[in-house]
């Protein structure tokens, strides 16, 4: 099911750029079921609006989903760096 497009998201160019670097942080024991843009998409939407997880738009995926990713994605490196501040730079966000 296609979503309405909000003004938080990014292409799926710019996306494409960034995907290896989210990919990353998973364990690659269990295939990824969910499509990453989404939830990349979901994570920006609730940085530029400031909502609740639970009050997420019911058309990106589940908010537990999402803040699992955000939470991995979150984590700094041994630098101080997340994997989420190295994509929003490099997606110009």
């Amino acid at each position: 099911m296609k979503r309405k497009p909000y003004p938080s998201d990014i292409s799926r160019e710019k996306f494409a750029e960034i995907e290896p670097l989210l990919r990353s942080v998973r364990r690659s024991t269990k295939p990824i079921e969910l499509d990453l843009y989404e939830v990349f998409c979901a994570v920006l939407y609730l940085l530029r609006t400031g909502c609740q997880w639970r009050f997420l738009p019911p058309e990106f995926p589940k908010w537990q989903n999402v803040y699992a990713y955000w939470r991995k994605w979150s984590e700094p490196d041994l630098h101080g760096i997340s994997v989420l501040e190295q994509a929003l730079k490099k997606s110009g966000w």
